[in-house]
Formats: C-alpha cells, structure tokens, sequence
C-alpha cells in the first residue's frame, strides 16, 4: 500500500481519537466541577475534576500492555479498529451522561468509569498509529512518515477547541453549562464512523508480515518486553514525561486558571488556545521532518532544553492577563512540546525489536504519560495554592531536566534497521 496513504490514515484516526481524549480535558476545566461536584467548594471541585481528568492516564499503561500484546501477536491494524471504537463510543457517552442533579453520587462514579475506558483506548492508539506510519516508511524517511500521526494531538485539540468556543461563544453561560458542554462529546458517534471507513482501507505493515510469515512474532510480547527492553521502557518512559506536563500544564490546568483565578475570558482563552496549536503543530513538523538528517535525539534535546527555560516563563506571563501575552506563554510552551515530541514518533518505535515493537512504543509512551501527564493536574493545583504559580515553573523545569536525562541515556536510532 502506498505509504503516503497510510501516513494520511494514521494522522486521522490520531486526530479523531485524540480528539476524544482532549475533550475531556477541556470540560474538566470548563464544566465538570459545576456539573459533577456542585456540593464541593470551587477548588475541591477543581481537584476533583482533574482527578477525574487523570485517571484516564493510569489506565493508559494497562491499555498499552491490552492492545500491545495483540498488536504484536495478531497485527496493527486490527488493534487500532478495537482501539477507536472503545475510545470512541466512551467519549460519546460521556456526552449523554446525566450529572450529579440527576444521579447524585452515581453520576461522578460513571464519569470515571467512562474516562477509565478512554484510558484504555488511547493506551492503543499512539503506538498503533505511529507503527502503520513508521513500519510502512522508506528507511530515510521515517521521521517524515511518523510526523503525519503526531500531528494528530494538535489536530484534536484545535478541532476540540474550536468546537468548545464556537459553543461558548454562541451559548448563554447557563446554557453551555446545561447542555451545550455534550455537543462535542455526541460529534464522536459521527467521527467513528469517519474513522472505522479509513482505519478498515488499510492494509497490514510489510514489517509485521515479513514477521509473521518468518514466524518470529512473540508469544507473549510484554513478558519479552519486560525480561530484554526494560532500560528503553523506562529512559522512552522518561522522555515523554515533559511532553506531557508542559503541555497538560499549559492547555488544560493553564485553561482553568486562567478563567476562574485570573478572570480571563473563556472565550478568550479558547481563542488563544486555537492560536498554540499552531506553534505545536509547527514545532512537531519542524523537528521530526529534520530528524531523518540531524538525528532523533539532537532534536529531542533541544526540545526539553527549551522546556527547561519555557517552564520558568510560562505562569509570569500568564499572571499578567494580557491576551498578547498569554498567547505568547501557551504558544512557546507548545512549540517546546513540539519540538521534543516530533521525532519520538519514530524515536521510540527505533528502540525496540519488531517483535515487541507495538507493546514497547506504546507502553513507553504512556507510563511517560502516568509521570507527566497523571501526576501534574493532581500537583500543580496545590503547588499554586500553596506556593503560589512560581512554584510550577521549577516544577515543570525539573519534569523538563529529567526527560533530558533520560535522552541523553538513549542512542541515536535513526541508522537503525526495523527488524
């Protein structure tokens, strides 16, 4: 199959699933404390919405260990259908899930369980995704081929994001907050099925099938994973943890504080979340386009390098409340994303053997995720609560300087053949 066709396939089915994934982000900062936790007061609620938020991060592990042992033992393809439609019909009955005036205490209960299953569904995707591009790509090429799927993540957000404030643009507050929060989560039933026409037109890598045909799939791929791949587990672990603060800090807790602490606009700050994603959009292009001639891990140095100084800026120029400003705070922010995040699409596949390929991607991906993405929205509230918002610029700064040393721990991959 021509592996352009494939790179677009996998870039859609990202951005629809990640769309899903985000959009619960961005209710939790908006909506859910009012809606699901009313009897709490304003920053408990808060908590407790992130909370919610981050236990679709400690199901992802599990999901990535689910869907890699069948990816490795059956195949990509499949694994991303079962993978879109377990995310995507959990998101779209979110939209449908009535709240605590309803259901009282019944209704935060099933919003997690629902936000559990999403875990588990985005646990599959990114490998899956990042494997049909990468495995089916020209040696040369990959970092070209991997960042049609990593520009998934700002696809979905912007997507998300747009529709969130053509909403709360149109919509009274009391209105948006009874309703018009489930249009974006009912929107899923109808990008599943966009997703489901492209994802069943693709065909099988040539890597996974040459594995198969030379009967050197894995038995039991995490087990394998786990007994010869643990130190590339932990370090590609450990390279994503900033990708995931600084940019769960920045565009889903950096989205409530601005709008209940400072008393930003949301539509201004929805607007000017639509405007960062350009620069993450364009930092993921930049830097994965040019690995395949500078190298994976240079780029991805350079990426946390620049987190490092951007965590220290990110919450003074947001505490200043000029819109300029902030759109300088969320799009720096996220061109660092950007640029550490590009090349990993074909950064982390390179460091694992075709036969645990899917489980080791995949898992060092989101136990990243557990670090960065999990723990921050439950930190970073009390840090600001009780330190003030300095205190979460060190503490992205250190996410920022652990990933560079994980980094530095890895080799460079981009030479290396994918068998």
């Amino acid at each position: 199959m021509n592996p352009r066709r494939v790179a677009l396939a996998s870039f859609i089915g990202n951005a629809i699933e990640l769309y899903d994934f985000f959009l619960y982000g961005m209710a939790a900062a908006l909506v859910f404390g009012e809606v699901f936790f009313p009897n709490l007061s304003p920053l408990n609620a808060t908590l407790a919405a992130f909370s919610t938020h981050a236990v679709a991060f400690l199901a992802r592990p599990i999901g990535s260990i689910l869907f890699g042992h069948f990816g490795d033992r059956v195949g990509r393809k499949s694994v991303l259908v079962a993978s879109l439609l377990l995310m995507g019909l959990s998101t779209a009955m979110v939209g449908l899930l009535p709240g605590y005036a309803t259901l009282g205490n019944w209704a935060p209960v099933l919003l997690v369980s629902l936000r559990l299953l999403q875990g588990l569904g985005i646990g599959g995707e990114w490998g899956g995704a990042v494997l049909l591009a990468v495995e089916h790509a020209p040696r040369g090429r990959r970092g070209l081929y991997a960042a049609f799927p990593q520009l998934g993540p700002p696809v979905g957000f912007a997507t998300a994001t747009g529709v969130f404030w053509l909403l709360s643009a149109t919509l009274d507050d009391a209105a948006f907050t009874s309703w018009g929060w489930r249009v974006p989560f009912l929107l899923s039933f109808l990008l599943v099925a966009v997703g489901l026409v492209v994802r069943l037109k693709i065909s099988e890598t040539p890597v996974f099938a040459r594995a198969v045909a030379q009967r050197e799939a894995s038995r039991a791929p995490v087990t394998e994973l786990l007994r010869r791949h643990t130190r590339e587990l932990l370090l590609g672990a450990g390279a994503m943890a900033v990708v995931y603060g600084l940019f769960y800090t920045s565009m889903t807790y950096g989205l409530s504080y601005t709008t209940t602490t400072l008393g930003v606009e949301r539509d201004t700050m929805l607007a000017l979340s639509l405007v960062a994603c350009l620069f993450l959009a364009a930092g993921i292009w930049i830097a994965a386009t040019r690995s395949d001639r500078a190298g994976r891990r240079r780029l991805i140095l350079a990426g946390c390098g620049l987190a490092t100084v951007w965590g220290l800026l990110l919450f003074p120029l947001l505490d200043t409340q000029r819109p300029v400003l902030i759109a300088l705070a969320l799009g720096g922010a996220l061109f660092c994303v950007g640029v550490a995040s590009g090349p990993m699409g074909a950064f982390l596949p390179e460091l694992f053997p075709a036969r645990v390929r899917y489980s080791g991607a995949a898992l060092s991906y989101n136990l990243g995720g557990v670090l960065g993405g999990g723990l921050s929205p439950l930190v970073i509230p009390r840090l600001q609560a009780g330190l003030g918002s300095v205190s979460i610029g060190w503490y992205l700064s250190a996410l920022a300087v652990l990933s560079l040393i994980c980094v530095l721990a890895l080799p460079e991959t981009r030479e290396r053949e994918l068998v």
